[in-house]
């Protein structure tokens, strides 16, 4: 498949016939929705638009496709976070949620790429050894916190994580500070 059909960085055009057929104007074909699925995974770019008005429907295209997965094969989606959602629609958090879900999103995926790199480094980090190290030092950060005088004993290694528990606080405190922006 064609990665786009004019510069770059531009999109494939999708258009979408009142016949329900998707026709990719960079490789002049018709496609399904599986052939829209693949071209998501395979971080291809594409905007989706209603042949007869141009309206972009890329969004409701893109629900329709995780609609299908979830309804053929393994739920990646759980009950409970589908309730969550629904129940933010309406919410005075609804305009907070696309950017906190992309933020989440980004997230996951750096973490993801890490893990598959130290996996596949094969120099005998483990990932797993890290995250414990990790959580041992978010574990004497808050001893310290709470227990005036608790020993510091590895003052290097804790001040690298001292410096992302500090930045974590610091996005909790923007995210609190947007959140009561919103309650007023």
């Amino acid at each position: 498949m064609a990665r786009n059909q004019g510069g770059a960085g531009d999109p494939i055009t999708i258009k979408k016939y009142a016949n329900r057929r998707l026709y990719n104007t960079g490789t002049s074909s018709y496609i399904t929705l599986e052939d829209l699925a693949k071209m998501t995974r395979e971080g291809v770019q594409f905007q989706v638009v209603d042949a007869k008005t141009g309206d972009d429907i890329t969004h409701s295209i893109l629900t329709q496709i995780i609609m299908d997965e979830e309804a053929s094969g393994e739920h990646m989606l759980p009950v409970s976070f589908l309730r969550d959602l629904i129940s933010m629609y309406g919410n005075s958090m609804q305009a907070m949620m696309p950017s906190y879900l992309e933020a989440s999103m980004a997230n996951f995926r750096e973490n993801q790429t890490k893990l598959q790199e130290a996996f596949q480094s094969g120099m005998g980090n483990n990932p797993f050894a890290r995250i414990a190290e990790t959580n041992m030092a978010m574990m004497r950060a808050a001893t310290e916190a709470f227990i005036p005088g608790a020993k510091k004993d590895d003052a290097p290694r804790a001040s690298k994580q001292d410096a992302e528990l500090a930045a974590l606080r610091e996005q909790m405190a923007a995210m609190q500070k947007k959140l009561d922006e919103l309650d007023k």
